[in-house]
């Protein structure tokens, strides 16, 4: 079986069904046409089941029988059971999927901040090659910017602010991401202005502030900044290399699959504010503070790692049985 064939030749049948799904009102033509197409995509969502590896493709269709189901025994879908299939199947495990492009987000990220880092507290030069004043004085002392930052708003307003702030990054990272560039500057400006603030940091002596200030709530902050630039790497690549699919079906399919990850960094990166706006500037002794962000760190990859990959496991089932 041509997946790709069989996917083309029928793409209209699945649009119509999910029109007249998302339809107010309907005639009696119409009622009749949706029993029709409801039992004919039943049995070719059947065959791909049996011969597609593509699961995004058979969830896909499942959801939109789901809302069809609903439609025409006139019972609206259980949004709570929805919600929760949301989180515990489709967010982490379109997470989990592109693991390997946000560990090389990671990776690269990472290496990029400990270079400049390196550079500017071992090499004179760095500061003005990168423009950067010779006294930094104002940023790294103690009771300095780089502290009074995380304290010079109230809790609450600062923890929206980073959470607005973080989440339009994290947008635009998945949405810039169908054109590569905008995303890979946006990651490396990013990379620059923590490796700059670590060098100034490490070349004044202050890097237990640097570690203490960052670290509570910047892993759990990072992990959403690197999962949203490898997602949205990917959908641009799927642009360049599509597959075995059309290109409109495969960014189709990755754009679901980005848009779930969008909608599920929102309360990610809304537990990193809480983090920024309470916890790191809090009076609690630093390991403690630390200790703090390595558990939410910790609970959000185990999450991935183990709801995704039971969640990928699941859907490969579906598709080979």
């Amino acid at each position: 079986m041509d997946v790709d064939a069989y996917s083309a030749r029928n793409r209209h049948t699945w649009a119509r069904l999910d029109y007249l799904t998302g339809r107010r009102k309907l005639t009696g033509a119409e009622s009749d046409e949706l029993v029709l197409l409801y039992r004919r995509t039943s049995q070719q969502l059947a065959r791909l089941q049996t011969h597609s590896p593509e699961p995004e493709l058979v969830a896909g269709l499942s959801a939109v029988l789901a809302r069809s189901r609903g439609k025409i025994v006139g019972s609206s879908p259980d949004t709570g059971s929805e919600i929760l299939r949301f989180f515990t199947h489709r967010f982490p495990a379109a997470v989990y999927r592109v693991f390997g492009w946000w560990l090389g987000v990671a990776v690269v990220f990472l290496s990029v901040a400990a270079g400049f880092a390196t550079w500017i507290s071992v090499d004179a030069s760095a500061r003005r090659t990168l423009g950067l004043q010779e006294d930094s004085t104002a940023l790294t002392a103690p009771g300095g910017t780089f502290e009074t930052y995380y304290t010079e708003h109230s809790n609450d307003a600062f923890a929206a602010l980073v959470w607005t702030n973080n989440a339009w990054v994290s947008a635009l990272a998945l949405f810039l991401g169908i054109l590569i560039v905008p995303v890979l500057y946006l990651l490396f400006m990013n990379a620059l202005n923590i490796g700059v603030t670590a060098g100034l940091m490490a070349e004044a002596g202050r890097l237990d502030s640097l570690f203490g200030f960052l670290l509570p709530h910047g892993m759990l902050e990072l992990t959403a900044i690197f999962i949203a630039g490898g997602a949205g790497l990917k959908l641009g690549w799927t642009l360049v290399d599509p597959g075995r699919m059309s290109r409109t079906e495969a960014l189709a399919q990755q754009g679901r699959a980005t848009a779930a990850i969008a909608l599920g960094l929102v309360p990610t990166l809304l537990v990193a504010g809480l983090l920024e706006g309470f916890v790191t500037p809090s009076t609690l002794p630093t390991p403690v503070r630390i200790a703090c962000g390595l558990l939410a760190e910790t609970l959000f990859l185990g999450y991935i790692f183990l709801a995704g990959r039971r969640a990928s496991r699941e859907a490969d089932s579906a598709t080979s049985g």
